[in-house]
């Protein structure tokens, strides 16, 4: 479980095909802290550490993770990190659970006022479960949706990033075209989940 805070941007060292991709990935946190079997989300991607050493850590993605998510899986490639949240943390954010429900396509970022205004283009299944105040997850971190307009291939949400969030996750450099993690906030898929299971009762 995570909150969608940033606690950290890390940097893929090395991208390793051995049945499973495993990635290295360098980090300012200290490992000494940080247990092999941790869960860490990456991207907005929950991942488990396999293996680690003084400012870095490796994890295994498998071809589901892989064919689910963005082509961010790269050497050199910037990935927003997150630790699991313990019991007893500041929920900062809201809550996520580091499953990414689709991929969107950043459509524009372009400056409004001190901030950005990131409009995102996501998977049409997902149009349900994103609403205007509510929240979402774009790469790992919380956000608040300010817009949303529908279309025919799907909904485009509109975001605002202050100048911090912009600073200190990987939102800042963000461009049109580009391929960002996608999570919905987990009370709406459950929502969803029982809207759904209320129409099967009924018919």
């Amino acid at each position: 479980m995570f909150t969608g805070i940033i606690t950290d941007v890390g940097r893929i060292d090395a991208v390793e095909a051995r049945g499973d991709t495993r990635l290295r990935i360098r980090c300012a946190y200290d490992m000494a802290g940080v247990d092999l079997g941790a869960s860490i989300a990456c991207a907005g991607v929950c991942l488990t550490v396999v293996d680690k050493g003084a400012d870095w850590f490796a994890v295994d993605l498998s071809a589901e993770s892989v064919s689910r998510t963005a082509p961010v899986w790269k050497a050199g490639q910037a990935l927003n990190l997150e630790r699991a949240l313990k019991i007893g943390d500041e929920l900062g954010g809201h809550i996520v659970t580091g499953h990414v429900d689709g991929v969107g396509t950043v459509l524009a970022m372009q400056s409004e006022g001190g901030s950005w205004r990131l409009d995102i283009l996501v998977p049409t299944a997902l149009a349900p479960y994103v609403a205007g105040k509510g929240s979402v997850t774009i790469d790992g971190v919380s956000l608040t949706i300010n817009t949303v307009h529908d279309r025919a291939d799907g909904p485009v949400i509109g975001l605002n990033i202050i100048p911090h969030t912009a600073s200190v996750t990987t939102l800042g450099s963000l461009a049109a075209g580009d391929h960002v993690h996608v999570e919905i906030d987990v009370l709406a898929r459950y929502l969803g989940r029982m809207e759904a299971l209320r129409h099967v009762v009924k018919a």
